[in-house]
């Protein structure tokens, strides 16, 4: 069965938020954190810290989910970052080797 992420990422002040969707967190989480996407919003905003995901095993579902969280005012997008991760830790801090990171 094929697996679908739906997830948050944010900058060290917290300052921007980034919502994507992916089959693969852990690689996609990486990619962010070495500024891979070249002229994206997560560079441009230095958002390398994944901070709440959520799996889907539909892909239409995870689109649908990943469009509405982009409509979301910041403050809904908070509460639902708090209700995962009150502490705004970077989930997939400890995912990845030190080798891996640039």
């Amino acid at each position: 069965m094929k697996r679908y992420w739906v997830y948050l990422m944010t900058n060290k002040r917290h300052t921007a938020r980034y919502v994507g969707m992916t089959t693969d967190l852990d690689l996609r989480s990486l990619k962010h954190k070495n500024g891979v996407y070249e002229n994206a919003f997560t560079k441009k905003y230095k958002c390398s810290k994944l901070v709440w995901y959520e799996e889907q095993s539909d892909l239409e579902t995870a689109l649908r989910q990943e469009r509405r969280l982009k409509r979301w005012r910041r403050e809904w997008k908070e509460q639902l970052i708090n209700a995962m991760n009150p502490e705004w830790k970077d989930l997939s801090e400890e995912w990845h080797d030190k080798r891996d990171l640039e």
